[in-house]
């Protein structure tokens, strides 16, 4: 699998014949203005929960490209009144997609849309395409839950935001890459807005002090798993 980041907790995951994209908000991050959006055309969007710089440019994205969209039924359904095709899951429940197995799980936040509307539990994904794992937590406090995840999954890369202020930071975050066990940790959710910049190099020393194969993706910057 291949990961492209574009920004804030926005990632597009390539398998061999499948491309998903995560979280979009590309068109309101001035950080990203060099990303040209026209050009991502995602099979599926994945999304973790409602808040506006995890959902602001879906509607735009999947009617152009004809994307489905994965998330909890009060995002699908959120969507589907705007014409946008979903599969709806929630936490703990798993699916076999064409690109693989994915597994949805929990996360300790808030969620709702921009209007006001509900938008349900917030989740983040587990992802089994191929011999790769892959596992995203979407916004989320530190929990012990990632245990239980670390013992049932052998996970290659776990994704995780360590901006914190709205999430966990980024020593919680060691002690989550700790927990699940992950042979490969990288950070987002970081530097978008004031309260979440972050000092890259104190970050990064603390990961390589503590043992953690841990990076900072630059935006638009692609890596293989």
């Amino acid at each position: 699998m291949k990961c492209t980041f574009y920004g804030h907790s926005t990632f597009l995951l390539k398998t061999e014949s499948h491309s998903l994209l995560f979280d979009p908000f590309i068109s309101q991050n001035p950080l990203a203005s060099h990303i040209d959006i026209d050009s991502i055309n995602p099979d599926y969007i994945l999304i973790s929960h409602a808040h506006g710089d995890h959902c602001a440019d879906v509607e735009l994205i999947a009617k152009k490209s004809g994307s489905t969209i994965i998330a909890n039924v009060e995002i699908v359904n959120y969507f589907a009144d705007k014409g946008i095709e979903g599969f709806a899951m929630n936490s703990g429940g798993s699916h076999e997609f064409p690109f693989g197995k994915l597994t949805m799980t929990h996360a300790y936040h808030s969620s709702s849309f921009p209007d006001g509307t509900y938008g349900g539990n917030p989740n983040g994904f587990v992802i089994h395409s191929g011999d790769t794992c892959m596992f995203y937590s979407g916004d989320t406090a530190l929990t012990s839950d990632f245990a239980l995840l670390g013992e049932r999954y052998a996970i290659d890369l776990v994704i995780l935001p360590i901006g914190n202020v709205f999430t966990m930071d980024y020593v919680d975050a060691e002690r989550a890459c700790m927990m699940l066990k992950a042979k490969k940790c990288m950070g987002v959710h970081f530097d978008t807005f004031p309260p979440i910049k972050i000092d890259h190099e104190i970050v990064q020393a603390y990961m390589n002090l503590k043992g953690q194969d841990f990076f900072l993706p630059k935006i638009g910057e692609e890596f293989k798993l």
